[in-house]
């Protein structure tokens, strides 16, 4: 499950909480629930952003090696241009371009292929970071809730005695007694 989901459900949850009767509280601590709220979004792993950034730098080293490529073979061609009145120094400036062109193609896909298999591996050492990250954050917010469960089991139980105590004391009343404030 996406963290940011889990995000979205969890204020989903804090924003439909009940509020109590008496002193403007709710069921659900909204600040714990908030704290963990922002505490998944933390946990967002920074590879993740790190591996949109390489992608983007990865096209930007593509269109520099065409650039160099194209300058390269530029290049060469005012040279050979220069070079046209002697035939032997037309076949030199022709091979050299020839090479060149080679050497830039090579390099830039040499740079494609290293861009590409850095990208994976920070992709998917993103992921793995996101999917312990987030099973941590479940981990955590599994026990924050069972925290909150045992509070609340706590007040209901200290209602539930309070109206006992009520009940109790209705009940040792004589009904012909007129009530105090005690």
């Amino acid at each position: 499950m996406d963290i940011l989901h889990l995000i979205d459900r969890l204020e989903e949850v804090v924003a439909d909480a009940r509020k109590l009767p008496v002193g403007g509280g709710v069921v659900i601590s909204r600040q714990r629930l908030l704290d963990v709220i922002d505490r998944m979004r933390v946990a967002l792993p920074k590879d993740v952003y790190d591996s949109r950034d390489l992608l983007e730098r990865q096209e930007e080293v593509l269109r520099s090696a065409h650039e160099d490529a194209e300058m390269l073979l530029s290049e060469a061609r005012t040279q050979v241009e220069e070079r046209m009145k002697d035939e032997a120094l037309v076949k030199e400036a022709e091979e050299r371009s020839r090479s060149i062109v080679q050497e830039a193609d090579s390099r830039a896909e040499e740079l494609m292929r290293s861009a590409e298999s850095q990208s994976r591996e920070r992709l998917d050492e993103a992921e793995r970071t996101s999917r312990e990250q987030m099973q941590e954050a479940d981990v955590y917010s599994l026990q924050t809730l069972h925290q909150l469960e045992e509070e609340l089991d706590r007040f209901v139980a200290t209602v539930q005695r309070g109206i006992e105590t009520l009940e109790q004391r209705a009940a040792d009343r004589p009904s012909g007694e007129p009530e105090t404030g005690d």
